[in-house]
């Protein structure tokens, strides 16, 4: 008895210190912790309802301020979870690794890589490759058929340590490369990145996280990050 005793608790100890591990990005309430690129606050296009944080569109053309939001803090090694939800015929983004520097770079994408988050049905990105939901955006493409429609949660993994980047939906690993070799120098080569104010695309793996806004409703909700 004693012995299974000891067995339940270690379990216990570790699955407690496991979820010590996760850091919540989004406390479901408020914007906390995120700002819009290059300010110090969040965009009042970015509401929070009920748990989740949504691009409001049509806020915006109220005249409220969107724009892509991105993490307080900068992370390097990282175990990022969240889910998202599109709108119809929306698209949007998670990019990281984020150089936070507004006066050398205008938009989020001129840093970091990007998980598209889209409606593949509805959108035209959905018809080009490597611009689908879940792609690293034009980069690689990934796994087709694991993408659920518009207007339905979809969960992501987005896992980089020690150079290896591994991008999950909904539980699927859909792509998987490493950051900095040959091959990821020859993918940014042959990229939209490799021209025009994108100069420092991809090379530095250390840098805060966005939700990008493209100007349709998105909604994201259960944010949260283990540093690895």
């Amino acid at each position: 008895m004693k012995k299974i005793l000891f067995a339940i608790a270690v379990i216990f100890a570790c699955t407690q210190a496991n979820a010590q591990k996760w850091i919540s990005l989004f406390d479901g309430k408020t914007t906390k912790g995120w700002h819009s690129f290059g300010k110090t606050t969040v965009g009042e296009a970015w509401t929070v309802d009920n748990g989740v944080i949504v691009l409001d569109p049509a806020a915006k053309k109220a005249g409220k301020e969107g724009g892509d939001i991105v993490t307080n803090e900068s992370y390097q090694d990282f175990h990022l979870q969240l889910e998202w939800k599109i709108s119809k015929n929306g698209n949007s983004g998670i990019i990281f690794f984020v150089q936070d520097d507004p006066i050398k770079y205008r938009n989020t994408y001129h840093t970091g890589p990007e998980m598209q988050v889209l409606d593949n049905d509805g959108h035209p990105d959905g018809k080009l490759i490597s611009h689908r939901a879940g792609d690293l955006y034009d980069l690689i493409v990934g796994k087709e058929g694991v993408a659920k429609p518009f207007d339905e949660w979809n969960k992501v993994d987005i896992i980089s340590v020690k150079g290896k980047l591994d991008l999950i939906l909904n539980d699927v690993t859909i792509v998987s490369t490493h950051l900095g070799d040959d091959g990821w120098k020859e993918l940014i080569r042959r990229s939209k990145f490799a021209k025009g104010e994108s100069p420092d695309f991809g090379k530095v793996f250390s840098g805060h996280i966005a939700l990008q806004d493209h100007g349709d409703k998105v909604s994201y909700r259960n944010i949260r990050i283990q540093k690895l």
